[in-house]
């Protein structure tokens, strides 16, 4: 079994930070950056898992809920994540998407 402790790490690092923003910062780009962010973690979760068609989209629940989005969908992914390189990868994504934030 791969240990996804690096990703849920970055994941609940990033929500964390996401959660203690103002209001303000979430407006200028961080909840932007994180819905995509959450969005491009589980498109890659449902590709893994061999979703037919299209993968379903994220719905824009709001920058309050983002925080929530990341953490629901890193998660998914660490689930089904077959090996270290896909980890590393998913482990950068979250750790750019939080620079790209400013958060």
């Amino acid at each position: 079994m791969l240990d996804t402790t690096p990703l849920n790490a970055a994941v609940d690092r990033f929500a964390d930070h996401l959660r203690a923003a103002p209001q303000s910062r979430l407006q200028r780009g961080a909840a932007t950056e994180a819905l995509a962010l959450a969005s491009e973690l589980a498109r890659r979760a449902q590709i893994i898992e061999g979703v037919e068609g299209e993968p379903y989209a994220m719905p824009d629940a709001g920058m309050f809920a983002v925080a929530d989005q990341v953490t629901v969908a890193g998660r998914d992914l660490a689930l089904v994540l077959k090996n270290h390189e896909e980890l590393a990868e998913a482990v950068a994504l979250v750790e750019e998407a939080q620079k790209r934030a400013g958060v």
